[in-house]
């Protein structure tokens, strides 16, 4: 008697189990049927632009109720344009994401833009798309061949804007290292650059993603020089490349070159605005890290010759922070390292204006 009451009671509660729903997923509630924009501070084309719409194919996958993502084309002020909306404007609900300026950091650090008024550690910092270097680099056919060359004859190089993180590590060169380099402003994108060194208009440029020069490493070698590289250490195949950390030559040189090096590795940050839900932000971290993971997303990333290497949010979070509370010691020699002494704009640029 007691064990068929025992199995009626089983069976009941089998029922009851049965007929209740699953337990709601309140991030995959809030994404199903959602789109989210992601704001690209750069025309189409560019280095900002390619990384974004990679990410932007692929992270919807591993999102809760794998929303759309849209690529929004946002440029304007180096930047501050595409960050002021997100910050400032756009809604505070993980539904926008913006893959940010790659100085706006070290800008705060050293106080160097008024007009940058929102605090980098504010941010939700999702993730760092690549762990590349930043390069100077001229065509084969310049007479700056190498750093040593560059010292000895004035060398033309393409920027964005007078702000930008390649205007800023020239003049440290020119100020450390006795380089020559005079920099022409106001190239709305890294296309746009190497329009301007096809035509005669400047010898070379910057960049932090030499893959997408050539179809091959020896391609890229064949056609262009490349002078120094920033980074915390030297990337694979560019090993001959000098790196500016290498060629300090007493402490406070070495202070200022490792405060850049830090500020270059932030170099394709991923970033919510200030005030997104805490879970949301966590979802997203986890989604990107699973992204920068996924083989379809690496297989579309190599076809493009992209350089990925993911860093995930957390550590991300830190380095901006670490960053900007750098001792006013130090923050104030790399102030002075980065005076610009020799600059211009560009034709049909506005003295002063970056674009």
């Amino acid at each position: 008697m007691q064990t068929s009451i025992s199995r009626k009671f089983l069976l009941l509660l089998s029922v009851l189990f049965a007929a209740a729903p699953a337990a709601a997923d309140p991030i995959e509630d809030f994404y199903r049927g959602k789109q989210i924009r992601i704001y690209i501070r750069a025309s189409p084309g560019g280095n900002y632009d390619i990384y974004s719409r990679v990410l932007a194919r692929h992270i919807t996958r591993f999102i809760p109720g794998n929303p759309t993502v849209l690529p929004v084309n946002m440029p304007g002020g180096g930047g501050l344009v595409a960050l002021n909306y997100v910050a400032n404007a756009a809604p505070k609900d993980g539904t926008v994401l913006s893959m940010i300026t790659q100085s706006f950091p070290m800008d705060q650090a050293l106080g160097l833009d008024k007009n940058l008024k929102v605090d980098m550690r504010s941010l939700n910092w999702i993730g760092n798309m690549s762990n590349t270097n930043e390069f100077i680099f001229t065509p084969k056919a310049s007479p700056t061949k190498t750093l040593e060359d560059a010292k000895q004859r004035e060398t033309l190089i393409a920027a964005t804007g007078m702000g930008s993180i390649v205007t800023q590590l020239a003049a440290t060169y020119n100020n450390m290292l006795g380089t020559r380099f005079k920099i022409i402003y106001g190239y709305p994108s890294g296309p746009e650059m190497t329009l301007a060194m096809e035509r005669g208009e400047v010898e070379g440029r910057s960049t932090s993603n030499p893959q997408v020069l050539g179809a091959s490493k020896e391609e890229v070698a064949a056609k262009y020089n490349f002078l120094i590289q920033v980074g915390m250490r030297k990337i694979p195949n560019y090993e001959e490349v000098p790196l500016l950390r290498e060629l300090a030559t007493n402490p406070e040189q070495q202070a200022i070159f490792d405060f850049l090096s830090k500020a270059v590795v932030i170099a394709r940050p991923i970033v919510f605005n200030p005030g997104v839900p805490p879970e949301r932000v966590a979802a997203l971290r986890r989604a990107f890290d699973a992204t920068l993971a996924d083989p379809a997303f690496l297989e579309d990333a190599g076809k493009q010759n992209l350089e990925i290497g993911a860093r995930g949010g957390e550590e991300l979070q830190k380095i901006v922070a670490d960053l900007i509370d750098t001792p006013a010691a130090v923050t104030e020699r790399v102030a002075r390292a980065i005076q610009i002494k020799s600059a211009e704009a560009a034709k049909g640029v506005k003295p002063g204006g970056s674009e």
